[in-house]
């Protein structure tokens, strides 16, 4: 019998959390010790955008330190996993059977979207990973619609994870300890709801129904991953939130598992 895996989402914050003292380390660290082990990932960062689903076909991705203006240890990580490429060609035939666009390429590098979370929960690197891009200026319902594509490989022991941000402008940021701002915790409280209650219609159309959205996300890649680990979900689980911690000001570093 095949273990049945959760979708996750998980708000990845900063490239420095592999590095820092947070609440939100300590429980990625206690969440991975927990997890029941996957055989593989399938990981959907906000670090990757291209003009049509896209599948990692490279077979050992390299680092892309993909920022500016941090510590100089952060370019000196490592995450060797391996590209499980036998569930690779199977997710592009998933994708094409659902009719979704679908490209692949052996060139993508594991960006900190990937390698922040995935190092703190499984730091040994020795569980085979896929990665998807996002599809950049697609709709939400074009990203619910990849993980209903997925959903299948839940119940092969396959971890659907998609990683950004539960809410991201950074250009509101404020000093570390500031109180969140109420624009950010009001997006928060109604996504909360929104989610407990199982009421995907809500969600996929977020941007319409959401209070503050805009100020929250001023682009979408941030919170479609979360739209991705929605639509692997069952369609009657509600899905249940993990962890939550809020920093400079705006950024909820909320956790979500769907079954």
């Amino acid at each position: 019998m095949h273990t049945r895996q959760p979708a996750l989402f998980i708000s990845h914050g900063a490239p420095t959390l592999p590095i820092e003292d947070s609440p939100t380390r300590r429980f990625l660290e206690t969440l991975g010790r927990g997890w029941p082990r996957p055989r593989a990932i399938v990981i959907v960062s906000a670090h990757w955008e291209t003009h049509a689903l896209t599948v990692n076909l490279q077979a050992r991705p390299d680092m892309l330190y993909d920022f500016g203006g941090f510590p100089a240890v952060l370019r000196t990580l490592r995450y060797p996993a391996a590209t499980d490429l036998e569930l690779a060609e199977r997710i592009v035939g998933l994708l094409s059977a659902s009719g979704l666009p679908v490209a692949t390429t052996q060139q993508r590098p594991l960006d900190h979207g990937v390698w922040t979370p995935l190092m703190l929960m499984f730091p040994q690197a020795d569980i085979p990973l896929v990665m998807i891009s996002l599809h950049h200026q697609a709709g939400s319902a074009e990203h619910y619609a990849l993980g209903r594509a997925l959903r299948p490989l839940r119940d092969e022991n396959v971890l659907v994870l998609g990683s950004g941000s539960y809410t991201h402008n950074l250009w509101e940021l404020q000093p570390e300890g500031s109180a969140p701002a109420p624009w950010a915790t009001d997006f928060a409280g109604w996504m909360d709801q929104a989610l407990t209650e199982n009421r995907r219609d809500d969600v996929v159309n977020w941007r319409r129904r959401a209070p503050h959205a805009r100020e929250n996300h001023p682009s979408d890649e941030h919170f479609q991953p979360l739209l991705v680990a929605l639509g692997a979900a069952s369609d009657d689980a509600a899905p249940s939130k993990l962890h939550d911690d809020w920093r400079a000001g705006s950024l909820s570093m909320a956790c979500w598992r769907f079954d």
